[in-house]
């Protein structure tokens, strides 16, 4: 039926009507990620890019429909730096906990697309090609397609969420989390949070509470290891 809406993966690259078009979505969505990478998504408009590019603001509905289309443009487009050429283990955790692991190297190097309003049918052709990965490495699990689905869906939110913060932690003053850090310890020594305390006193070494110096990358592939655990491996 006409007039449904379609998605821009579901369109013509180009419109069909006026001059001939005399740019690409690939230079568009280039164009865009720069932007974003500079200034955030905030810097992402339809008249910047068509400044960018020399180009009228109104030429650029040649190619989308609105800033929305660029979106969907731009994160497929960094999707497609994750590396899915990294043969499989075929330990389903040990392979998503790699996959997380880089997926989240491409967070920290576009720090905008955790900014991106999640979507759950947000897959473009490189989104598609990760999920296929990301259920390839499920394969030898015996769960329904959408508990799996499910499970991947779970490690994107948590690395988008790990990298937002890894991001904001960078951003943070040192002397302002250190005395965030010994205002969590006096609060635990106090023995008004005995549980805390505990939990505290529990760790081996000090945990990202209680250290601004906790190593990042480590606690994020150790905690997505038990979440996944706990996903693709239920007791019997």
């Amino acid at each position: 039926m006409s007039g449904e809406p379609v998605t821009v993966w579901a369109r013509p690259e180009r419109g069909t009507r006026g001059p001939v078009a005399a740019h690409s979505r690939a230079e568009l969505t280039a164009v865009a990620v720069a932007l974003a990478d500079g200034g955030g998504l905030a810097a992402v408009t339809m008249r910047q890019v068509a400044r960018e590019l020399g180009a009228g603001q109104a030429s650029l509905y040649r190619y989308l429909s609105g800033r929305a289309d660029l979106l969907d443009l731009m994160a497929d487009a960094v999707t497609g730096e994750i590396d899915l050429v990294e043969p499989l283990s075929g330990d389903p955790v040990a392979d998503l906990v790699a996959l997380a692991v880089r997926t989240k190297a491409v967070h920290l190097r576009h720090p905008w697309l955790s900014d991106i309003p999640p979507e759950p049918l947000r897959l473009g052709p490189r989104g598609l090609d990760y999920l296929e990965y990301a259920l390839r490495a499920l394969a030898p699990v015996r769960l329904p397609g959408r508990a799996k689905t499910e499970a991947v869906a779970l490690m994107n939110a948590l690395t988008a969420q790990f990298a937002r913060t890894e991001l904001q932690g960078a951003r943070t003053d040192s002397d302002r989390r250190t005395a965030q850090a010994a205002y969590l310890n006096e609060a635990a020594a106090r023995g008004d949070h005995p549980h805390l305390a505990a939990a505290l006193a529990g760790d081996a070494a000090p945990g990202p509470a209680t250290s601004p110096a906790a190593d990042p990358q480590e606690l994020f592939a150790r905690t997505m290891h038990r979440v996944l655990t706990g996903l693709v491996r239920p007791a019997p």
